[in-house]
């Protein structure tokens, strides 16, 4: 299996990574343009020991036709990884992530955003921006009815600008039971909806988190009622809500905030 990573961000994040873990078996960067960008992600991919070949346009868009229309747009570079395995390094197992979570009585603050529905992979990778940015432990997505099939993971790479490489990511087959195992381990399960408590009201705990809804159809009902309280945020537009991924950016500044302030 060869995975084809675009845009600069993406490209950028997968060659840190390789730098600072040593794997760059089967990595290998595509190059038919220059420019500041594309010289700072060639400087630290010599440093990696990444190689790179020369090539020109029409290579690249013939590289690139099998993604998403979004992703093609190489602007000149493309990473390519041979052998990558569909589950990436940061994609865990939610069951071992959760006896760990169980066991840390630190107090440390431990954020996760459930995701029920979010099919968009623009919203997705927008979200675990804000994750990786505002210190997310964990995404945990649904098996079914969510962006996370190959053809998708390239766009979310793009929208996150490089965070999906970091933030940790846990695929479950079943959202209810895994609301149900973070209560056990000591969260706080808040849903996101309007008509909530204000977020301005609420005392996030250290173990939070929080279950953001498909702009369409919301939250479940079965897994809104294993919400311990359900939050909105207060706004004066004339639309009826945000867009999925900025209310949770918004959210999760919040908790942070809050945090950051005790």
């Amino acid at each position: 299996m060869i995975q084809i990573i675009t845009g600069f961000h993406a490209i950028e994040e997968k060659v840190r990574r390789a730098e600072d873990s040593g794997k760059i078996e089967g990595l290998t960067i595509q190059l038919a343009k220059s420019g500041p960008r594309i010289k700072k992600i060639l400087e630290i991919a010599k440093k990696a020991g990444i190689p790179v070949v020369n090539c020109d346009m029409k290579s690249l868009d013939n590289l690139v036709k099998s993604l998403p229309e979004v992703a093609r747009d190489h602007r000149g570079i493309v990473m390519t990884a041979e052998g990558a395995s569909e589950r990436a390094e940061n994609h865990i197992d939610f069951d071992q992530w959760i006896l760990q979570a169980k066991a840390d009585q630190s107090g440390a603050k431990c954020t996760v955003i459930v995701l029920d529905s979010v099919t968009d992979p623009h919203n997705v990778g927008a979200i675990i921006r804000s994750c990786d940015q505002f210190g997310a432990a964990l995404v945990v997505m649904p098996s079914r009815h969510s962006a996370k099939d190959f053809a998708d993971n390239e766009i979310i790479a793009r929208a996150s600008a490089g965070s999906s490489a970091y933030v940790n990511v846990a695929v479950v087959t079943n959202l209810v039971r895994a609301v149900q195992q973070l209560k056990d381990a000591g969260f706080w399960v808040y849903g996101a909806d309007a008509g909530g408590e204000s977020v301005q009201k609420i005392d996030f705990p250290a173990k939070t988190a929080v279950v953001m809804g498909s702009e369409g159809t919301g939250i479940a009902r079965l897994l809104e009622e294993q919400c311990d309280s359900i939050v909105s945020i207060p706004t004066c537009g004339k639309i009826d809500s945000l867009n999925v991924s900025v209310a949770a950016g918004v959210l999760l500044y919040e908790i942070h905030r809050q945090y950051l302030m005790r």
